[in-house]
């Protein structure tokens, strides 16, 4: 393996607390927004694995990132503007990660549209919690750009890695995947 797949695996490893806990912060600014998605390690894994997994396995890779960015930002635009909770959102953070990591781990290849469709669907749980942490629209468009920056990462990983050998695609699915075994035990 080179050192990119190594690199990411290590920060996947981390166990920083979760960018989420419930209760509302007060990130008002752009950097702040930026940097939010930076401070767990989920919210990383999840926006690197959508990348890798895109530029891996599916013939459009970018409509995955995109529906992955577009949902996000309806979930934080809804949880922002109402104070809406998703139900069992930290669940749907928690499965996300699993098939995700799925995902990337079988390099699993789908059309298009059902490629963005899971994307979509997997990010809406992400923009909730990201609404309730952020505060005004510059924090929220700092999310958005970190977001696509993330993604851009991970589609330029996922692309060096399309000829990687099974085993690398396998450990780094399988990291995204211990993210949601470990937050199901509390540990991220």
């Amino acid at each position: 393996m080179k050192k990119s797949p190594l690199v990411l695996l290590a920060l996947l490893a981390t166990t920083a607390a979760q960018a989420h806990t419930g209760e509302h912060s007060h990130m008002a600014g752009f950097i702040d927004g930026a940097l939010h998605p930076l401070t767990g390690p989920d919210h990383l894994a999840a926006m690197l694995a959508v990348g890798i997994w895109s530029a891996m396995a599916l013939k459009s890779p970018l409509r995955a990132p995109l529906a992955f960015a577009a949902s996000l930002l309806c979930g934080a635009l809804l949880s922002m503007a109402t104070g809406w909770q998703m139900p069992a959102m930290e669940t749907a953070i928690t499965v996300s990660l699993a098939v995700l990591g799925l995902l990337v781990a079988l390099r699993l290849a789908m059309p298009p549209a059902a490629g963005a469709a899971t994307a979509a669907i997997l990010a809406f749980s992400h923009g909730a919690a990201h609404g309730l942490e952020l505060h005004g629209y510059a924090s929220l468009a700092g999310m958005v750009v970190a977001t696509a920056v993330l993604h851009g990462a991970g589609l330029a990983l996922g692309w060096k890695l399309r000829h990687a050998p099974v085993l690398a695609r396998g450990l780094l699915g399988a990291s995204v995947a211990a993210l949601a075994v470990a937050r199901l035990g509390g540990v991220a």
